[in-house]
């Protein structure tokens, strides 16, 4: 009888390794549709950052200037049909990181025609316009209130309609004069509420939220325009806590947080010459790395299922690939697009529960060749004879790309290691 009920344990076991073996099988050969979104009114620069479970995108559409400023308008992207947001009196408009819930509802940043008292170029367009927090509903694009101070920016918002972003107080910030403290903040039925710091930082934002309004972001150092992030943060009923890092109080910061309470973000190396990206789950941090050849990478979705998507770079800081993380492995997305595809996929932004991605691509060939162009990315059960990644082993110079890094980096507040 013993050796019966053994020889049963040991048949389940072996079963057992053999479902397991081919639902790794299926998550290697999940496989991807590409949708270019291209960019607004043909421009050069168009980068998926919102997304929400219905595979409608909020992205950043624009065109370098003369001056060498990235300038254009925060979009949403329905169907194949673009919806410029508008402005708030001013030229521009730009979205951070996400910023679009299941209602339709967005937010982000927009120029009003008021020029800033301080000389501040807050929205980081040339202009030296002020810069407000905005919600966008129905149609109509509505500033939200300030902390007391000039500028602000609304980065995420939730199916409650809860916002949260950055907002200047009336305070002089020490570290940046004459600018002013820039603090985190969290808007609710029209209300701001600012968002305590940790370790005594001066300055910090908000920049994501889960339905259960828990906050992530970081708190930091003014660097004018922007914070430069030290110390990763949680806000938990307004509670801030300080999330663990890799050994080096720099370049810390919560990007995205799921209903399950995980985080993904970025962490700086031991030594401070680089950043990876990481999940935080259960008080721990853990290090995603970066792809093989490039040297840094940051996280910046995650949904339901703990699939992870963010992007690596190279040693001059420039987007490289965007990826996939899942069951503990990181993946260039580009092997799992199609060869026939026009588009290289340097940064992925967000994932949703169907396994959507957002992000921004290089096209590859044609006569928009060299443009950045905004994707959505859609799972398939069909397989792939070969991928894009066969057809361009390197990823595809292009000069948009170099420029835009120092504004994304500006914006990660990781200007310090991509000058």
């Amino acid at each position: 009888m013993w050796a019966i009920t053994k020889s049963w344990t040991l048949w389940k076991l072996s079963l057992a390794v053999i479902v397991l073996n081919c639902l790794n099988t299926a998550v290697a050969q999940t496989n991807y549709r590409v949708t270019d979104l291209g960019a607004l009114h043909d421009g050069v620069f168009g980068c998926a950052m919102g997304l929400n479970n219905k595979g409608w995108t909020e992205s950043m559409d624009g065109f370098l200037d003369a001056s060498g400023n990235f300038r254009g308008r925060a979009v949403i992207n329905v169907s194949g049909l673009k919806i410029d947001l508008g402005t708030l009196g001013g030229p521009d408009s730009w979205i951070n990181w996400g910023g679009i819930n299941e209602q339709g509802e967005a937010v982000g940043l927009a120029e009003t025609s008021v020029l800033d008292p301080d000389g501040e170029d807050f929205c980081t367009f040339g202009t030296g316009l002020t810069c407000r927090p905005f919600i966008w509903r129905n149609g109509d694009m509505t500033a939200l209130p300030t902390l007391g101070g000039n500028n602000g920016q609304a980065s995420a918002i939730n199916n409650r309609g809860q916002i949260v972003g950055q907002a200047q107080t009336k305070v002089t910030d020490s570290g940046c004069p004459p600018y002013q403290t820039a603090l985190p903040a969290l808007w609710e039925k029209g209300e701001v509420q600012q968002l305590p710091t940790v370790e005594g930082d001066p300055d910090g934002y908000a920049i994501g939220i889960n339905d259960s309004g828990q906050a992530v972001g970081a708190s930091g150092i003014c660097s004018a325009p922007f914070t430069v992030p030290l110390h990763a943060v949680l806000w938990d009923n307004g509670t801030p806590v300080e999330l663990p890092d890799l050994g080096n109080a720099s370049n810390n910061q919560a990007v995205a947080i799921n209903n399950k309470g995980q985080i993904v973000g970025q962490s700086g190396s031991p030594d401070g010459m680089t950043f990876y990206a990481v999940l935080w789950q259960n008080g721990t941090i853990t290090n995603l790395g970066t792809l093989p050849g490039d040297f840094a990478a940051f996280a910046t979705g995650i949904n339901s299922k703990g699939q992870v998507v963010g992007t690596t770079l190279d040693s001059n800081f420039n987007p490289s690939h965007a990826f996939i993380w899942e069951n503990g492995v990181m993946t260039d997305l580009n092997t799992l697009l199609p060869a026939n595809s026009n588009l290289y996929a340097t940064m992925a932004n967000k994932i949703n529960s169907r396994g959507q991605i957002s992000g921004m691509a290089t096209v590859l060939r044609g006569e928009d060749a060299g443009k950045i162009h905004a994707f959505l990315a859609t799972p398939v059960n069909e397989s792939i004879a070969s991928s894009v990644s066969a057809v361009a082993i390197q990823p595809p110079k292009s000069t948009i790309l170099t420029d835009v890094r120092k504004q994304l980096l500006q914006r990660l507040g990781l200007s310090r290691l991509g000058h």
